[in-house]
């Protein structure tokens, strides 16, 4: 259920109600689509001179934070090139049969995009490396001594490929990719003009002061922010005329128990334990996923990223630490705060105090 407050500020969980909105939201042209200015002129170059020579335009990987706007960009590019896009992910390519599947079945010049491109199966990445390169499908038939290779020919297509651990691609799969672009986090304003496009589309009212109030909260992410004003519209319906002013998306997500700084009540809860338990830090990160009964790839992969951005925490070699400015967030929403923990005194040299040198 999208309204668990966990879960409304986490960008890499999407139910089926969030695809379907968003469905409606997402730009549908290079010139509708806000942000990552750097990431379509480059992009927009690599369309028209493909389009020109009415090629298969290079293929393409997208990375970074996840709800940036990767399967947005993949679908516009097909819409750009004037073909048809096939959608499938790492993990539902099970078999390298399946992936031949899809292959054979894409039009000339089609996009087929791959989510989760990191998570492919290493006997499917050894079909796919022919077939982004030669367009050609390697096939066995038979077992045994008497087993054969058969080459296929496929019609030029384009991969484009998301991930969000771009570390965990295999290097020959990597370098298969003509164009690799990073997806960065969105600024207040861009975001804000992201919330007033997709109230146009949804036909709310929105003043620019909710709309800031929204992309402030939005961990520069616009399906956040997008989900976070259907949630702000549902408030100005029920409690109000439906019309959403600064004061109405601020009483909607004190609701949802968002603080101002965009931090859910996980966040707090993470912070609070540093500060509380731990006496600031440092802590190590199994210690700190114990105690919140988390798994320690979720603390690092979903809460710590936005927290450490806005500098509320430190990573050192000894553990986690809360910042002085995380204490005094916690010390304004009413949190004890007690006092951080003392630093070891420094040791005394074999020769005498440091600071009057050898007797």
């Amino acid at each position: 259920m999208t309204d668990d407050v966990s879960r409304l500020l986490a960008a890499d969980l999407v139910d089926d109600a969030d695809l379907a909105v968003e469905g409606t939201l997402r730009p549908r042209t290079l010139a509708e689509y806000i942000g990552q200015r750097e990431v379509k002129a480059n992009l927009a170059v690599l369309l028209a001179a493909a389009r020109g020579r009415e090629e298969a335009a290079d293929h393409i990987l997208l990375y970074g934070p996840p709800g940036l706007g990767k399967t947005t960009l993949a679908t516009i590019v097909a819409r750009e090139l004037g073909v048809n896009i096939r959608y499938t992910s790492g993990p539902a390519v099970e078999r390298a049969g399946d992936l031949a599947a899809v292959l054979t079945a894409l039009d000339e010049r089609d996009v087929l995009f791959i989510d989760e491109i990191h998570r492919l199966n290493r006997a499917v990445e050894e079909i796919l490396y022919p077939a982004m390169e030669d367009y050609a499908l390697d096939v066995m038939i038979g077992k045994g001594p008497s087993a054969r290779s058969l080459r296929l020919s496929l019609k030029p297509f384009t991969v484009v490929g998301a991930t969000t651990r771009a570390g965990r691609i295999s290097s020959p799969l990597r370098d298969r990719f003509g164009a690799t672009y990073r997806l960065d986090f969105y600024g207040e304003d861009e975001l804000m003009a992201i919330v007033q496009r997709s109230a146009r589309i949804l036909g709310v009212e929105v003043e620019p002061g909710a709309a800031h109030a929204i992309a402030r909260r939005g961990r520069g992410t616009p399906r956040i922010v997008n989900r976070l004003l259907k949630r702000v519209r549902d408030h100005a319906q029920v409690h109000g005329d439906g019309r959403v002013d600064e004061t109405t998306a601020t009483e909607a997500m004190r609701a949802m128990e968002i603080d101002d700084e965009g931090l859910d009540s996980t966040d707090r809860k993470l912070l609070a334990a540093i500060v509380q338990k731990f006496a600031s830090g440092p802590v190590g990160v199994q210690a700190l996923a114990a105690v919140l009964a988390e798994e320690v790839e979720t603390i690092e992969d979903v809460y710590e990223p936005f927290l450490l951005r806005l500098g509320f925490i430190d990573r050192t070699p000894q553990g986690r630490i809360a910042t002085d400015a995380a204490r005094q967030h916690l010390a304004r929403l009413g949190f004890e705060i007690p006092p951080p923990r003392r630093a070891e005194p420094e040791m005394v040299g074999l020769w005498g105090d440091p600071a009057i040198g050898p007797g």
